[in-house]
């Protein structure tokens, strides 16, 4: 299967029709069929790393102060627990990832798969981050990235593994309006040095991000939206190309750019 990074944005797009969303119709109308949906969530925090190992998850409304149509909105997939279980018991089989029966998808998995699977006919799972992730030294990175190495045979079973974050994201400093291009400057230069570091393969140079320019504690001030991106490219095979399947900003601060592996 191939893997997927997708910039998930504001909860807004849960239920809007925007060029982002309608690029992920899109990307559902190309994609492979997969067993199953692995989800790297910016939006579970836990101490060490879990999978969620449910028959049928529960919806997680992770967000305040938005339209109450959004907290009505469902997706009711299957669980995908056979293949998290196989996760943890077969492909990673020394502990570092354990499974986890209380949580379910948050809006980091749904708000994206409702585009790109609405049928929600795929089983699901996500995969959580661990919560040490205000500690931005590349040895952290580091970690998560070689983790990330480790669940490529997910791939070869059929999963699709899809890392949703946000590669600039600054809550803090977000403007209001619907633009889809960067209102400030350092989130437009954040961006675009992180597209070319992508384009290159130079993925040392990702891991090591604070040392990359001073735009970087304006653009990632915290890891738990950058990481899936780096879980995403340690996935990625010796020669397999990447390319984009968005491009752009919301609220001036938040990066929306989104690629394909494989």
């Amino acid at each position: 299967m191939p893997v997927l990074f997708i910039g998930h944005g504001s909860p807004m797009n849960i239920i809007q029709s925007n060029p982002f969303t309608r690029s992920l119709a899109s990307l559902g109308e190309v994609l492979p069929r997969p067993q199953a949906i692995m989800v790297i969530s910016a939006h579970w925090l836990t101490r060490g790393t879990c999978v969620t190992c449910t028959e049928k998850p529960r919806m997680i409304y992770d967000f305040f102060g938005f339209l109450p149509e959004l907290y009505r909105v469902t997706y009711e997939c299957s669980g995908g627990s056979d293949y998290a279980k196989r996760l943890t018991e077969e492909v990673i089989r020394d502990g570092t990832i354990r499974c986890n029966s209380t949580w379910g998808l948050d809006h980091a998995s749904y708000s994206v798969l409702r585009h790109i699977f609405p049928a929600a006919d795929i089983p699901v799972f996500e995969m959580s981050l661990d919560y040490l992730f205000n500690d931005p030294h590349p040895g952290l990175v580091s970690s998560h990235y070689e983790l990330g190495k480790r669940l490529k045979p997910l791939r070869e079973m059929g999963v699709l593994i899809i890392g949703s974050g946000n590669l600039v994201h600054n809550l803090r400093l977000i403007d209001s309006s619907e633009r889809e291009e960067a209102s400030v400057t350092w989130a437009a230069e954040a961006d675009e040095m992180i597209r070319s570091y992508l384009m290159k393969g130079d993925d040392d140079a990702l891991i090591a991000y604070p040392d990359t320019g001073k735009w970087a504690s304006h653009a990632i001030p915290t890891l738990d939206h950058y990481l899936p991106m780096i879980y995403t490219l340690a996935l990625k095979e010796e020669g397999e190309p990447l390319r984009f399947i968005y491009e752009g900003f919301q609220n001036g601060s938040i990066s929306m750019r989104s690629f394909w592996i494989g």
